[in-house]
C-alpha cells in the first residue's frame, strides 16, 4: 500500500498548473476528477481503505498547497483543517461515497 500512496503523491506533484486549474475550476470538475481516480484505483484492485488513504493524501495536498476556488472547496478545506486523525479518515470515506454515486 505504501507504493500506491507514493504514486498518489507523485501524481499530485506532477500535475501542471493548467491541470490543477481545470480540476479545481468548479466543484463538479473536482468531483469528476476524484471519481476518475477512484475508478482507476478500483480497476487496479484497491479496496475502500486504500482508496480512503489516497483520498486523505489528496485532501492533505489540497489543504497545504492549493487555495479553494469556490465555496464548496472552502468548506472542505475548513473541515479538513479542523479535523484530526479518525475524523479526517471519516471525511475521506464520505468523499469516496460522494463521488462514487
Amino acid at each position: 500500500m505504501a507504493e500506491e500512496m507514493n504514486k498518489v503523491e507523485n501524481r499530485l506533484q506532477d500535475l501542471s498548473q493548467e491541470e490543477k486549474d481545470r480540476i479545481l475550476e468548479s466543484f463538479n470538475n473536482f468531483k469528476n476528477y476524484l471519481n476518475d481516480q477512484v475508478s482507476k484505483g478500483e480497476r487496479l484492485g484497491l479496496g475502500e481503505e486504500a482508496l480512503a488513504k489516497a483520498a486523505e493524501k489528496v485532501a492533505d495536498y489540497l489543504a497545504k498547497f492549493e487555495e479553494p476556488r469556490n465555496s464548496e472547496e472552502k468548506v472542505l478545506k475548513e473541515l479538513w483543517t479542523a479535523a484530526e486523525g479518525d475524523e479526517k479518515h471519516a471525511i475521506a470515506h464520505a468523499l469516496l461515497r460522494m463521488v462514487q454515486k
